[in-house]
């Protein structure tokens, strides 16, 4: 999953939990500017980042090694 995807990802699923921006981002320890520019595809947050999302939104996160 690229950048892009992750963001598009995040939003609809925080928009289908009906989550705010602000909310989200306290839970998950970031800023909310962190977040809009994740959901934009802008940002690249770090991995403890993205795992505190995915286990907000009930998302599962796999690493692939390549």
């Amino acid at each position: 999953m690229n950048v892009k995807e992750l963001g598009n990802t995040v939003r609809e699923r925080r928009k289908f939990l009906k989550i705010t921006q602000e909310d989200l981002a306290d839970i998950a320890g970031i800023s909310e500017r962190t977040l809009r520019d994740v959901e934009k595809g802008l940002a690249n947050p770090e991995l403890e980042s993205q795992e505190k999302l995915c286990e907000e939104l009930g998302l599962e996160l796999t690493v692939r090694v390549i």
